[in-house]
């Protein structure tokens, strides 16, 4: 009627006893709120704008929870034009700027380029932040764009509500983190519907919410398991090479679930050291369950992923389960060296499985079993003796400075000296160690991987597992591009390690001999054979980089030490294990191809459930090892004090 163009136009209205305050209506949405905020008028005055620039365009945002910091609430309501144009700093102090004139709003209305690209800097409801910082600088900018003043309501790491400083205006943004990297609490909940709405609600109220809410937003634990036959398909389907494979128990509940990438697999077998890390982490997901994972070690020492195994418990059978798919999916024939625990049935699976293959037991497992097995009668200082000497034992290249630190153990302790010569050291002291290990005595050394783990293992079944394919998917891409800037033969850590030996040479002598065999003296006198890559410290042969004395000799003959290192060390290797890529895997949620196999499986949630409470958090181990035990200053007894004591005066 007015031959207009909407483009340059805008609708706007005061709010009920406050003339100094616009509000724009720009949708259905907003047109219902002006009338609400009317309902006790008669009338209702409204503006039209002419702008030269085009309307703000805020999008309608709806309640929800999405991500790491992110949106999830918002009022669609244009800030007041006539307000106060509020500056937040990062300390969260307001620096007003009052616009009087109707020059002054033309002038602010004509942005900077720069300002212009802030308008759209929210997007709506799910938009993901990195951080708290940058939805705090998000939200300035914004502001800053649309020329209003706002007020934190609340504002802390976890969670953060804006709203409008205009009294009266009903604008609002909330954003909170995504509950894979910080839950929030059914107590916080609690506090917040109360100051926010003034409705007392108790503990299981608000418990019962956020279960509902975590189910609409992250979906169901049971649909997710249902989708695990044809979420195993399409990992394979989009990632030829990979075993994506699951079991299940007679009623048809899940029992197992086994991942192990293609680009995983490939890379251990061609860039990796024949070593493995088997470790497990508990989930603390609504049905429980234990991750159990095997990782490698890359050329620079870095946390390789090889394959994971989601388990409705960690038991022998599973281990053993766990272990016949990753020799299936690996189909390599030379031995692999595995550092693991002692027990859960891995000692009797790996020989039987990986037949020719090493089980170097796990250090730190050692010690827990054995501060368990003396039964807390010994002080805190003599444990603490006692597993410094039984870790340099571990690490002694050589049989008699083994049996050294076993002597030490022996003047404190009889029992604990017959406790280590029983647990087979040739199963984890370097001395007598048939594999290679390579100097890593622990089986957690994937703590990066278990990392992902803790940060997803909440979510259903199907998205924690996504969300560990992304991380590694990440890591592999990162990794590639870092390594393509090298420029040296060995990747950075080897280097470091070798020109560390190196610089031990100017105080060594090399006596010549004829044929490989020299004799090196320093502090020592060592005997080097350069066909066997060996020198009689153990150094070399350990480490698979050459030794000082292996490198005293190398120079003498006019070599070069780097033909000599291990070729899982040489950057050409550490490439070859990020080589391959990750691929993405379509929704599962879409509909089934009629020919599809999956669609005639059927998995259940299993049957064993969290219990109520909260979980504990006490990790059984490292900590127990090094716990203070009590000793009486009268009697120097163990296990009691002094007060309590019954010896007599």
């Amino acid at each position: 009627m007015f031959n207009l163009s909407m483009d340059t136009m805008c609708i706007k209205y005061f709010l009920p006893g406050n003339k100094k305050t616009l509000i724009t209506v720009s949708n259905e949405k907003d047109l219902k709120r002006m009338i609400k905020f009317h309902g006790n008028s008669a009338t209702v005055d409204v503006f039209i704008i002419m702008e030269e620039n085009d309307a703000h365009d805020v999008s309608n945002m709806p309640a929800s929870r999405s991500s790491r910091t992110s949106l999830s609430e918002a009022a669609p309501v244009d800030p007041p034009l006539a307000a106060p144009l509020d500056i937040v700093d990062a300390h969260n102090n307001h620096i007003d700027a009052p616009i009087e004139t109707a020059t002054e709003i033309s002038s602010i209305l004509t942005l900077s380029k720069s300002t212009q690209q802030w308008q759209n800097t929210i997007t709506g409801v799910g938009q993901r932040f990195t951080g708290v910082q940058e939805f705090r600088e998000t939200i300035r900018k914004y502001a800053i764009a649309h020329q209003f003043a706002f007020r934190y309501y609340k504002n802390d790491s976890n969670r953060v509500t804006v709203k409008c400083k205009v009294e009266g205006c009903p604008w609002r943004i909330h954003a909170s983190r995504l509950s894979t990297t910080q839950l929030y609490k059914p107590k916080d909940i609690v506090t917040d519907i109360k100051e926010e709405f003034g409705i007392q609600l108790n503990y299981t109220q608000a418990w019962r919410g956020k279960e509902i809410a975590r189910e609409q937003l992250q979906g169901s634990y049971k649909v997710a398991y249902s989708q695990l036959p044809l979420f195993c398909e399409r990992i394979m389907e989009t990632n030829p090479g990979s075993l994506a494979t699951y079991s299940t128990k007679e009623d048809s509940s899940f029992h197992r679930l086994f991942i192990a990438f293609h680009a995983c697999l490939c890379g251990f077998v061609e860039g990796c050291r024949p070593l493995l890390f088997l470790d497990s982490i508990p989930l603390n997901s609504k049905y429980q369950g234990t991750l159990l994972a095997a990782t490698a070690a890359d050329g620079d020492d870095g946390v390789f992923p090889v394959a994971f195994s989601v388990v409705d418990a960690e038991t022998d059978e599973n281990w053993h389960w766990f272990l016949l798919q990753l020799k299936s999916a690996l189909s390599t024939t030379f031995p692999i060296t595995f550092v693991a625990d002692i027990q859960k049935g891995l000692r009797e699976s790996i020989s039987e499985i990986f037949k020719g293959s090493f089980h170097g037991y796990c250090l730190r497992y050692l010690t827990e079993q054995l501060i368990r097995d003396l039964k807390g009668q010994f002080s805190h200082e003599m444990k603490r003796l006692m597993i410094d000497d039984l870790h340099n034992a571990a690490l002694a290249p050589r049989p008699e400075l083994f049996q050294t630190y076993l002597e030490s153990i022996k003047k404190i302790s009889l029992e604990a000296y017959n406790w280590v010569i029983q647990s087979e050291p040739q199963n984890w002291a370097n001395a007598y160690f048939p594999g290679a290990r390579y100097n890593h005595m622990t089986s957690n050394f994937g703590e990066l991987f278990y990392s992902w783990v803790l940060d997803a293992h909440e979510l259903p079944i199907t998205q924690m597992v996504d969300v560990i394919r992304q991380k590694i998917m990440e890591l592999i891409y990162t990794r590639r591009a870092t390594s393509d800037q090298w420029l040296t033969r060995l990747t950075p850590c080897m280097e470091e390690k070798l020109e560390k030996e190196g610089m031990k040479v100017r105080t060594l002598q090399v006596l010549l001999t004829t044929g490989s065999i020299f004799e090196v003296r320093g502090e020592s006198t060592e005997i080097i054979d350069m066909d066997r890559w060996d020198c009689s410290c153990k150094g070399w042969q350990l480490s698979a980089l050459p030794c000082s004395h292996a490198i005293a000799v190398i120079t003498c003959i006019g070599r070069n030490p780097y033909d000599f290192c291990s070729r899982y060390f040489t950057t050409e290797s550490y490439r070859l294990t990020y080589a391959e890529s990750i691929q993405p895997i379509p929704d599962v949620e879409r509909p089934l191809r009629k020919d599809s196999s999956s669609a005639l499986v059927t998995v259940t949630p299993p049957p064993t459930r969290r219990p109520p409470g909260r979980p504990t958090t006490k990790k059984v181990g490292s900590h127990e090892v090094m716990k203070r035990q009590l000793q009486c200053s009268r009697c120097k007894g163990l296990g009691h004090n002094k007060s309590t004591c019954k010896e007599l005066l």
